[in-house]
């Protein structure tokens, strides 16, 4: 039996036995009567133990620490007083596993920095045990909702030659301990993905839309609080889809997502608002009725350079078209302006990758960043250029080697179906969901700049 099943089944289970296996979360032992705090991790709520110093296992269970494992057999009782509406009366317990003295995880306040530091422990602790139980429901729930849309799941590589992105940032792999990749294993430099977006647009020629959900890796030395080394990617590819056509798609995966965690999730949901954000509940209804906000990258260029002349201290105060956007202006839009989850499109070829689609006005590229209060930009997106001499050449401008992309460029000379699609940063959006602030807290295992614990 799980902890869960007996919460779903109160009003049955009055007076009645249930046995379950559970960890300790607290033991308070009094003069007569003791208590412990159980979970089992099937749900985020405890189970009140009562048992007696008269039983013949008191002797036993009374040793039992905070993290031990114990088997219970007892008595539901419903309860109107106090936080939980159920305890049970223990008819018999067995201390399954002790804990010894060294167990970090006392009943007591913990930063969050200590708890990477035990990130094999840190799940047993309520915030993780949320966190990690949301993500858990929106990876399903992004499977169920492309599944409903007809998008086949295809998983790409990650070993790859190339890098997506030409950003020059990724992990080789490698067997050898000198530069002679001729001699490695693939007889060519290797390395880990850092997008899974160009096989699926060869996927997408097939099948028409597709979507890859899965790892990738990016060398990037950032020290911030939403930058890893190792995180998941969610890239859906579009027959015959236009910018329009993608934001909708965008839009109505996050509100989806949100609708589902809302339902099946509220008591997690609950619990990251009085704990991580205040008023988390309230956003998502909110995101979940409102429109997201559209707007062009030069009518956002010119927003912010109005913000900066009315006073607004940006650090990076130099806000011209061509601007790289950093968090700082992604934030002030979707946070100060608009107030809301923001679209921005036609961004300058210059700061976008060689794959997106060049506009007829020759300087912008079809491409969109979906930008989100507290994270910036969550969703980066485009239109792929269709026109084999325009990629070419763009190629050849940024001076990304052509023979490691053949395959790609090529598939524009075999019946080209012209695609659209994003990269949506699953970290980030369990961030923005939950109200955790730093993507190292909602990744079981976090891989950041010189840092290779677990």
């Amino acid at each position: 039996m799980l902890i869960k099943d007996i919460y779903i089944n109160i009003s049955k289970s009055e007076g009645k036995n249930v046995n379950f296996f559970a960890r300790v979360r607290s033991h308070r032992l009094g003069k007569n009567i003791s208590f412990l705090i159980v979970n089992d991790g099937s749900t985020i709520n405890d189970v009140q133990i009562v048992y007696k110093k008269d039983d013949n296992f008191f002797q036993e269970i009374s040793q039992a620490k905070v993290g031990s494992i114990v088997s219970i057999d007892g008595t539901l009782k419903v309860t109107t007083e106090g936080k939980q509406p159920f305890e049970i009366t223990a008819n018999k317990l067995f201390l399954i596993s002790n804990t010894n003295d060294n167990y970090k995880l006392q009943k007591k306040e913990h930063t969050y920095e200590f708890l990477r530091d035990i990130a094999h422990l840190r799940p047993r602790t309520k915030t993780f045990e949320s966190v990690f139980r949301l993500r858990s429901s929106i990876f399903q729930c992004i499977h169920s909702f492309f599944t409903e849309k007809n998008f086949l799941f295809v998983t790409t590589p990650i070993i790859t030659n190339n890098d997506a992105e030409g950003a020059g940032e990724s992990f080789i792999t490698t067997t050898i301990t000198n530069n002679n990749y001729d001699n490695d294993f693939f007889g060519k430099k290797a390395n880990l993905t850092v997008s899974g977006q160009l096989h699926a647009e060869a996927f997408a020629q097939a099948f028409q839309n597709v979507y890859t959900f899965g790892p990738t890796f990016r060398a990037e030395k950032s020290y911030t609080s939403k930058h890893a080394a190792e995180f998941w990617m969610l890239e859906p590819e579009c027959a015959n889809y236009e910018l329009k056509q993608l934001m909708s798609l965008i839009e109505d995966i996050i509100k989806y997502i949100i609708k589902y965690i809302l339902k099946h999730n509220i008591d997690e949901l609950k619990y990251c608002d009085e704990n991580l954000e205040n008023g988390l509940i309230d956003k998502l209804h909110f995101i979940e009725n409102s429109s997201f906000e559209v707007v062009e990258y030069s009518q956002a260029i010119e927003i912010l350079s109005k913000a900066k002349d009315n006073g607004y201290n940006f650090e990076e105060k130099n806000i011209k078209f061509g601007l790289d956007l950093t968090t700082e202006h992604e934030r002030y839009l979707c946070e100060k302006h608009f107030n809301k989850p923001t679209f921005v499109i036609n961004y300058p070829k210059e700061i976008k990758a060689f794959y997106m689609r060049l506009n007829n006005d020759g300087r912008t590229v079809g491409a969109v960043d979906l930008l989100v209060p507290f994270i910036g930009e969550l969703v980066g997106g485009s239109e792929r250029e269709y026109d084999i001499d325009k990629i070419v050449k763009r190629c050849n401008e940024l001076n990304i080697n052509r023979d490691l992309l053949n395959w790609y460029i090529d598939l524009r000379s075999f019946g080209y179906y012209k695609t659209a699609g994003f990269g949506l940063g699953f970290e980030r959006l369990i961030m923005y969901l939950t109200g955790m602030t730093n993507i190292r807290d909602v990744i079981p295992f976090p891989r950041t700049v010189r840092n290779l614990q677990f």
